[in-house]
């Protein structure tokens, strides 16, 4: 299931052509020194947002802030399963989410 999951994202961050996935055992995206989408063991996706976007998104998603090896992600909002299956809508969200982080002073 993992596995399958991993395959998911990826083919989701294949779809942005502005940046790469990396990390090997914890895949993730980054831009200008800031990470804004990362996979988690437990196979949920999770993008990162402004606060105003990230509350606007919990809600609309109805879902949570995503969480990553016990720990909470301030900023980053736990992409629903439901969402999963619509990856050119979700390519919008990432594509969103690497925009905030290039608002961001670089690292």
């Amino acid at each position: 299931m993992w596995e399958k999951k991993l395959k998911t994202y990826d083919q989701l961050v294949a779809k942005c052509n502005r940046f790469e996935r990396k990390g090997k055992t914890m895949p993730y995206t980054s831009a200008n020194g800031h990470m804004f989408s990362l996979f988690n063991k437990a196979g949920e996706i999770g993008f990162r947002f402004s606060k105003e976007v990230q509350e606007k998104y919990i809600k609309e998603f109805d879902t949570t802030i995503y969480k990553s090896y016990n720990a909470v992600m301030r900023g980053y909002v736990l992409i629903p399963e439901n969402m999963l299956s619509d990856l050119d809508k979700l390519s919008e969200y990432l594509n969103e989410s690497y925009d905030y982080v290039m608002s961001l002073p670089a690292k």
